[in-house]
């Protein structure tokens, strides 16, 4: 489609400014971002899964840091995935202010279940915490279910146990 010729003078400035500001942006797409992309087929580095914190050797201090390196990049990701499901659901009930109950209760429970599995997983390990101390974590959460049934039921009571009742 020909570029047709602007009509008076409010159009000729504009059309001057909009190709003054858009040239620089084509410029660098054109020169930059489009010969660079055919190299490389995406933006992101994609990493190797390397084996994890429990497959490790004790005298193995590579896979150690390379088990913590996967690990801390996890948890960057599933705390993204948080912020960006806390986000959806903020969004929903600012756009549907009165009935946001109603409308944005899946939102609601996605978040709320997506936040109590970032808990288990990453919650009470403190400040500088590793892939170790993670896995010693769901190793102690996993006996205390074997014991004593689900985390928030209750302690299984010592008759339960035993199944005599006495």
């Amino acid at each position: 489609m020909p570029e047709r010729e602007p009509r008076n003078i409010v159009e000729r400035v504009a059309s001057t400014i909009y190709g003054i500001l858009e040239a620089p942006a084509v410029w660098v797409r054109e020169k930059v971002v489009e010969p660079n992309q055919q190299h490389y087929p995406w933006y992101h580095q994609k990493f190797r899964r390397v084996p994890t914190i429990d497959q490790c050797y004790t005298d193995d201090p590579v896979c150690y840091f390379e088990a913590n390196m996967q690990y801390k990049r996890d948890r960057m990701v599933d705390t993204e995935i948080l912020s960006i499901l806390r986000q959806r659901f903020q969004d929903c009930t600012m756009y549907e202010a009165p009935d946001h109950v109603e409308k944005c209760s899946h939102l609601l429970q996605q978040y709320e279940e997506a936040a109590a599995n970032w808990f288990t997983k990453y919650g009470d390990l403190g400040a500088y915490h590793n892939a170790k101390a993670a896995f010693m974590k769901q190793k102690h959460r996993m006996i205390w279910e074997r014991r004593h049934g689900p985390v928030g039921s209750g302690m299984k009571q010592e008759t339960e146990e035993n199944g005599n009742g006495n």
